[in-house]
């Protein structure tokens, strides 16, 4: 057996059992391997699209995934998304075919690319070792949440694997919960027992059902509002004391009430500038503690009073374990009204500036949330549209968003979708994006039709690249290399297969209430030319970060 094939079929052993990419002669052995052995590989029209469908699929199902892509081009086509599944410690393998010939054009030093955007990288260097070394990379991503490369020597992988050799490997374990310390949780319980007005903000380390619960039992003996961050929405969804996001999306009330808390918790949740607002969302004199299973997080980004090294999950139910008897905390009768009357930006009245033309994306974000099923999925693209399908799109838990944005770049929301989408196949797929990123993405739409996916994609289209529009535009800065001509997006769906409509009026979204009646055979895009007159609210607090 060729090394090629041993170690695709080790790695299906050992747990991988969905594999995202394109197929090239460098990687064509291996990928076949996998699914020989069982894998569901899902191919996609460009290795950018399938390197964030595979960081989209893995996060929303708590799973490892992989990713296969051709030596060279293969692989730096995909570098945008292992970069962002890198810096968001997506736990993902990524297999590369790796040109070694010192004369081959598709040589370049693929190690130096990984290390240079966050990921981590093994090799393949012997027949004898082939699947032992394998093994190794996927129990690293997996243990240490990490996105690893393992990059696979053409001669090595047509190397015979000698006899003899052990051919299989064992399910790769995850991490082992991290214990909190007694003291670290008798110093927590001091805080909690201490504040009056206690605020949880819950992150990407929180987003597990144990962790919720455990938060949920935890903030209500202290009486703790409930926020997360974006990469967590959802999480507290249907508690009558959650905030939604805590940050750049938060509603005003949310802001009001986390900049009146006197203890604000991290859970999981790096509590980075965009979380805090940089650090305005913390009022004078409130306290700031941090719980994290990995020590280096703490105090990353801003000074904390207390850090706790421990899993989100069981810190709370050991500080559950030795609190004391309940109390009413932020939970007042008070903040319960208003909660219920505003805590949601859709509460929140505007003045509607929409025309004939163009579309106001609030009042297109509230009517496209009561017209789609409540069981959704949410993947959004990056741009000046993107507070808008964060802030009025609801969804049930928290697997039913997918924010693929911590290295803010455009062009990933169709694919983030579609892995998502693959994660929850009982829940309608959303896609929101600007025109500028659907346009980058494009391809992709064809994947989405070719795997049958019932998706609705939304395109906030405003003919520009919005966020540089709207702040460089007020200083008188001439904007034509960020404004384009009008592009009916909804023609370009329709040749690949979807149902279209262009909606510029409320009226126009008819067309969208009767695909969800119908038998939706086929995926629909909605091209919504909304208005453009000014930024969205939370865009120069965005480009305060840059």
């Amino acid at each position: 057996m060729k090394v090629a094939e041993a170690v695709g079929r080790a790695l299906v052993a050992a747990g991988v059992d969905h594999v995202f990419g394109v197929v090239g002669s460098g990687n064509f052995h291996l990928t076949n391997a996998m699914v020989a052995a069982g894998a569901r590989f899902v191919a996609a029209r460009h290795e950018g699209g399938a390197a964030t469908m595979a960081d989209a699929y893995a996060r929303t199902s708590g799973t490892l995934a992989a990713l296969s892509v051709h030596q060279g081009p293969g692989l730096t086509n995909a570098l945008t998304g292992i970069t962002e599944a890198a810096k968001s410690r997506t736990p993902l393998l990524v297999l590369a075919a790796e040109a070694t010939a010192q004369r081959s054009n598709f040589r370049v030093e693929q190690a130096v690319l990984a290390h240079s955007v966050g990921a981590v990288t093994a090799r393949v260097t012997t027949a004898h070792d082939a699947v032992d070394q394998a093994a190794a990379a996927l129990r690293r991503a997996r243990h240490e949440r990490r996105t690893v490369l393992l990059n696979l020597p053409l001669e090595v992988q047509a190397l015979d694997v000698p006899e003899g050799v052990p051919l299989g490997a064992p399910p790769a374990a995850g991490p082992e919960p991290v214990e909190p310390s007694r003291r670290a949780v008798t110093d927590l319980v001091r805080a909690l027992e201490r504040a009056r007005r206690p605020v949880f903000v819950a992150g990407r380390g929180a987003r597990t059902p144990a962790a919720r619960d455990a938060l949920t039992a935890l903030a209500e003996r202290y009486g703790a509002l409930l926020a997360t961050s974006a990469v967590a929405r959802g999480l507290f969804h249907g508690s009558p004391w959650s905030l939604d996001v805590s940050g750049g999306f938060a509603s005003p009330l949310a802001t009001e009430l986390i900049q009146g808390a006197d203890l604000i918790v991290g859970w999981g949740c790096a509590l980075n500038m965009w979380t805090m607002r940089h650090g305005t969302l913390i009022g004078p004199g409130a306290a700031v503690v941090q719980v994290d299973d990995d020590p280096e997080a703490l105090g990353a980004h801003r000074e904390v009073d207390l850090g706790v090294v421990g899993d989100v999950a069981r810190t709370a139910r050991r500080a559950l374990a030795a609190a004391d008897e309940g109390r009413e905390g932020y939970r007042t009768a008070g903040v319960a009204t208003a909660l219920a009357e505003r805590a949601r930006w859709r509460d929140v009245p505007y003045e509607d500036e929409g025309t004939r033309e163009r579309i106001d994306p609030r009042t297109l974000s509230i009517a496209l949330d009561e017209i789609l099923p409540a069981e959704r999925v949410v993947g959004v693209d990056s741009g000046n549209f993107m507070g808008y399908p964060s802030a009025y799109l609801s969804v049930p838990d928290e697997n039913g968003f997918c924010f693929t944005q911590a290295f803010q770049s455009i062009g990933l929301g169709l694919a983030t979708s579609i892995g998502a989408a693959l994660a929850r196949p009982d829940r309608l797929p959303v896609a929101a994006l600007g025109d500028g990123g659907a346009l980058m993405s494009a391809v992709e739409l064809d994947t989405v039709r070719r795997l049958g996916l019932p998706m609705v994609v939304v395109v906030y289209n405003d003919e520009a690249y919005g966020a540089e529009v709207h702040h460089f535009g007020p200083d008188g800065f001439p904007l034509d290399t960020v404004t384009f001509p009008e592009t009916d997006i909804a023609a370009v769906a329709r040749g690949y297969g979807f149902e279209a409509v262009t909606v510029r009026t409320p009226a126009d979204l008819k067309a969208v209430a009767d695909w969800v009646a119908g038998p939706r055979a086929a995926p629909l895009l909605v091209d919504a030319k909304v208005t453009r007159d000014h930024g969205a609210w939370w865009l120069e607090e965005a480009f305060r970060g840059h």
